[in-house]
């Protein structure tokens, strides 16, 4: 063992400092570095957790690439088919990381009921739909049945069911607007089967899930046709590389566009997030970093005639500042093993018993949701501890001014 580590271990001991002002100060920065960890690994994790969650709920609705028609308008109404003879349906052979790809359509309808009325849109969905990604939101009833003969199922929001005064099991009736003028619209008669609830509202107000062959029907299409194709990407980090991949590949007469570009606005807002994370964690650090180099003052100020004494002995200057930030970094990791204690707890209890709860109009989401990496809390610790003890090391130069002849009779 290291003499200065030694000699360290020997200082963190209660016993060691009969100075109550010193004790003071050193459990106020044992305090500023948990209280700072704790906020940095809140922050992330519920940062991360929100835009993971929202993401996900966007990404259920309309995959993360969309697929469409150039002589598409821009609106989520499928007005010219396109055709499944694609050579990159059902999959991409020339493109790695594409995890699925599903042929859906939408089309625009008037809910009516005895008591209310509603436009919709209706997202018609085949064989290949996942409907993997709306199980998490589904509050009553099942998803509709497709591998079937054609049926009336439909899968409805809760917001709708509300606002149509309808409950599990009821039907509807609904008409679809025709091309051209003086037609008679569409008329179908659905049931619920399924009602879900995602917490955006600009998809709860507006999108119910029914059979493609219904939409295909009313478009006078064939069934090897629809609207556009939905694609899922197996990393979402990848998916603006992926879709620039998926442009070049589906040729001049169809468009790629990514769900960050559709949904500018919610990502864009998502990424304020990140800048308040930065924020948290540069004012956390800051204060730890100025309690450590106060507490590691106090330290040394209260052991002047011992320094004395050891450079007398033969220590070396270098040898004296080491034995002090052993004992600041012991300081700092206790600190962050507090911190990191409570706000992990803190996190597991927030997942599990969801207690905190949040308005949906104003974050999408009614459950703050939290985000536990590992390896993300390992390398938030890691970094604490380098960039405070960079910033230990200024006030240790202090040490290379006392003089065992003077500091040895220092009262």
């Amino acid at each position: 063992m290291k003499l200065e580590y030694f000699i360290a271990k020997r200082l963190v001991k209660p016993e060691a400092s009969q100075n109550k002002f010193s004790k003071t100060i050193v459990n106020i920065a044992v305090t500023a570095v948990a209280l700072g960890i704790l906020m940095m690994v809140v922050s992330i994790a519920t940062g991360m957790g929100l835009q993971n969650k929202i993401r996900d709920k966007v990404s259920s609705f309309n995959g993360h690439i969309l697929i469409s028609s150039f002589t598409g308008n821009e609106s989520n109404v499928s007005v010219n088919p396109i055709s499944l003879h694609q050579t990159f349906y059902p999959s991409f052979k020339n493109i790695s990381g594409i995890k699925h790809i599903q042929g859906v359509a939408s089309k625009a309808g008037i809910i009516r009921t005895s008591k209310a009325f509603e436009g919709v849109v209706f997202k018609g969905v085949g064989k290949d739909y996942d409907f993997t990604q709306l199980k998490d939101y589904l509050q009553q009833g099942r998803m509709p049945i497709l591998n079937q003969e054609l049926n009336n199922e439909v899968l409805i929001s809760e917001y709708l069911v509300k606002r149509l005064q309808l409950k599990l099991g009821d039907s509807f009736d609904t008409f679809f607007m025709k091309e051209g003028q003086n037609k008679l619209p569409n008329f179908r008669r659905f049931k619920i089967v399924g009602i879900y609830n995602s917490g955006i509202q600009e998809f709860d107000a507006s999108y119910l899930i029914i059979d493609l062959r219904h939409i295909q029907r009313m478009n006078k299409w064939t069934p090897n046709q629809v609207g556009n194709f939905e694609v899922y990407v197996s990393k979402f980090s990848e998916i603006e590389k992926k879709t620039n991949e998926v442009e070049q590949e589906i040729g001049s007469f169809l468009h790629a566009q990514s769900i960050e570009t559709k949904y500018y606005y919610i990502f864009d807002w998502l990424k304020l997030f990140d800048s308040n994370i930065v924020l948290i964690i540069i004012v956390m650090l800051l204060v730890a970093v100025i309690n450590m180099i106060v507490a590691l003052l106090v330290l040394v100020l209260e052991r002047i005639p011992m320094i004395g004494i050891l450079k007398s002995l033969g220590m070396t200057n270098t040898n004296v500042r080491k034995i002090f930030l052993y004992n600041a970094l012991y300081i700092v990791v206790k600190g962050l093993l507090i911190g990191n204690i409570i706000a992990i707890s803190l996190l597991l209890i927030q997942k599990y018993g969801q207690i905190v709860k949040l308005n949906s109009e104003n974050y999408y989401v009614t459950i703050a949701p939290v985000y536990i990496n590992p390896l993300q809390i390992i390398a938030l610790n890691l970094f604490v501890v380098v960039v405070i003890a960079i910033f230990l090391v200024i006030p240790t130069y202090i040490i290379t001014y006392i003089t065992p002849s003077k500091s040895i009779r220092f009262k």
